[in-house]
């Protein structure tokens, strides 16, 4: 259904959230009518962030917000919906609407998988009633599951609507971009080169993808990466984690902004625990490009002088090739904990594939090669 239809259903005009594929359509309506506009329309850190900001706008106004985000997200929000919301607790009534990834016998890819699985079983175990939209849905079915949520929401319930793919379209496919020069692909190119045979994790979504095809095209090992297609946010978690147990050998995160700032305290831990062997690289276009471009707020933000705050020995930002030699040579050299910031374009190839190998043959092989390091 037309996704303007939709909004006017739900008779909301606040909407705070995590862009995702399945909901372009959303995403793009908000971002043409309202852009960013901390009135109608923010794109949270994360998803609890969004569910905490739409509390805010609940107990400023007594009217009734929308929380947006793919349904890998609803973790992020279990605790502000249980702790915050519930209705045995402040009871304050929000209207999520989540994209099904990985739903039962729809082919997606191995991280959606449980997810998409246990995403109506979650809802109901949170006590979050739900209604799911497909293509097939028309405006009256709709219109009647909202008759019946405004009750609930009347008595500080909140409700969901789960959003298959394809059910939601609008015709102005909104195009994001910077004007930055550096692509990611290119970026990752030179991490490669740099990085040698140090282990490298590198980060959700298009950036591992283009990681496997460039060692692919190069007829390059793949022991040498963990590709994190899941857990957005984490992967700097994760590649700390090995580099306090492998204190002789250099290893390398390869991060997003979208990531970073989802789980931004990671920052403050990595720099307090300041491992020597840890280079850690944040590809930064300021914006949720997997999942379609939409802006972050990293393009606003000093990353640098958030991560020597937290205790980084070496944090530069680059924004050209010769720079980003010069400093990757640099970090491979040093003894110390160091961030680089790279700021890239948005935008991918048309032709981008997705790793051939599982992510358990991937976690093996990659282990594997751990196993025999210092």
């Amino acid at each position: 259904m037309d996704v303007k239809k939709f909004v006017e259903i739900l008779g909301s005009d606040y909407y705070a959230g995590v862009p995702d594929s399945q909901l372009r359509a959303l995403c793009d309506y908000l971002m043409d009518t309202y852009g960013i506009d901390p009135l109608h329309h923010v794109i949270a850190a994360n998803e609890g962030n969004g569910t905490a900001l739409a509390a805010g706008y609940h107990l400023a106004t007594g009217k009734i917000p929308v929380v947006y985000m793919q349904n890998s997200g609803e973790g992020n929000a279990v605790n502000p919906v249980v702790s915050l919301l519930s209705s045995e607790v402040y009871a304050i009534p929000v209207i999520f609407v989540i994209g099904w990834r990985g739903e039962p016998g729809v082919k997606d890819e191995p991280q959606h998988i449980h997810q998409g699985r246990i995403t109506l079983k979650i809802l109901e175990d949170i006590g979050v009633s739900s209604y799911i939209i497909s293509k097939e849905t028309v405006e009256d079915e709709i219109i009647a599951a909202m008759e019946g949520f405004r009750k609930e929401l009347a008595a500080g319930r909140d409700v969901a609507f789960v959003v298959r793919k394809g059910a939601l379209s609008y015709k102005k496919k909104i195009k994001y971009q910077n004007g930055n020069q550096l692509t990611r692909e290119e970026v990752l190119r030179y991490i490669v080169k740099y990085s040698g045979k140090d282990p490298v994790v590198s980060t959700t979504g298009k950036t591992s993808r283009e990681l496997f095809e460039i060692r692919e095209a190069g007829s390059k090992e793949h022991k040498y990466d963990f590709l994190t297609v899941g857990s957005m946010g984490h992967s700097s978690s994760i590649a700390l984690g090995i580099a306090q147990q492998k204190p002789d050998t250099k290893i390398w995160c390869v991060d997003g902004d979208g990531a970073v700032l989802m789980h931004m305290g990671a920052l403050a831990l990595i720099g307090a625990n300041a491992p020597k062997n840890m280079i850690h690289i944040v590809i930064n276009n300021s914006a949720h490009e997997t999942v379609g471009g939409m802006p972050t707020v990293a393009g606003r933000m000093d990353l640098t002088a958030i991560a020597k705050a937290c205790g980084y020995r070496y944090a530069i930002s680059v924004d050209d090739h010769r720079e980003l030699e010069k400093e990757l040579e640099t970090v491979r050299l040093r003894n110390e904990l160091a961030l680089i910031e790279v700021k890239c374009a948005v935008g991918s190839r048309s032709d981008l594939g997705r790793p051939t190998t599982s992510a358990v043959k991937n976690k093996e092989g990659f282990m594997d090669y751990l196993m025999k390091l210092k």
